[in-house]
């Protein structure tokens, strides 16, 4: 005869610690960029020129379209990827594209969106999210989202964690148009590092590390958060106001 499993009471205080240190660590990187290629982070898109600050928007709608394609279709092909093979992927692909300056870093550019939308998704998989459904990728592509790792952000706007579209046929660009002026600020601060005179490869390897590991990170605290919120039956919305509580009292922002 067997017994009846009881289900084990899930500590949410502890989960959420867990996660506001993730949190926390997602920007780490970032701060060693700036160093590395002397900047600050407000003022690097100054130094890319005018026609193209003006075109990086619509320029990170069509990364974000391709890589909603590519990056599902690859699935069936490449398994995912152990985290620090991604990252190097990741850094030798912008030390390519930080090679040859501005002209090879655009190019790189919806590549590496492929790939980082790919690392979300073999996240969403840790979780037991299946890509397979639509609104998972939108999930998925809402985590970009959050501010780059070159972004002062407090931490203190979680919105993303939250925000929910109505599916229907136009869902797709709706998410893509939602997501992509954020996102091209924060690509904006990628191209430019990237720039950087004399460094090159170097900023441009320096900049795709630093992305990998902190959309990684950032889809861990969004899954992370989705799954506590079905397994302990609370509100995504009340999570995200207790893990800010969380992020203050542990000092994170």
């Amino acid at each position: 005869m067997t017994k009846t499993q009881v289900p084990v009471a899930i500590d949410v205080e502890a989960e959420l610690e867990k996660i506001a240190k993730r949190y926390n660590a997602a920007g780490g990187v970032g701060i060693n960029v700036l160093n590395l290629i002397g900047g600050q982070a407000e003022n690097l898109l100054e130094r890319l020129p005018a026609k193209v600050r003006q075109q990086l928007e619509a320029t990170t709608v069509r990364a974000l379209s391709h890589a909603m394609t590519a990056a599902h279709k690859s699935r069936g092909a490449v398994p995912d990827q152990a985290s620090w093979l991604n990252s190097a992927v990741s850094a030798a692909m912008g030390a390519a594209g930080g090679a040859g300056g501005l002209p090879t870093a655009l190019a790189e550019l919806p590549v590496t969106t492929t790939l980082l939308l790919r690392v979300i998704e073999g996240v969403a998989v840790e979780y037991d999210f299946d890509p397979e459904l639509e609104s998972v990728r939108f999930d998925c592509v809402q985590v970009f989202s959050a501010a780059g790792p070159l972004s002062d952000d407090d931490g203190a706007d979680l919105a993303f964690l939250t925000t929910r579209l109505a599916l229907s046929g136009k869902a797709v660009q709706a998410i893509i148009h939602k997501v992509a002026p954020r996102l091209a600020v924060v690509m904006g601060q990628k191209l430019a590092a990237q720039t950087v005179p004399v460094l090159g490869a170097v900023a441009g390897a320096a900049t795709n590390y630093a992305y990998t590991s902190y959309y990684q990170n950032m889809a861990h605290v969004h899954f992370g958060l989705r799954k506590l919120a079905i397994e302990a039956d609370v509100r995504p919305e009340d999570l995200n106001k207790r893990l800010i509580v969380k992020m203050r009292s542990l000092k994170i922002v």
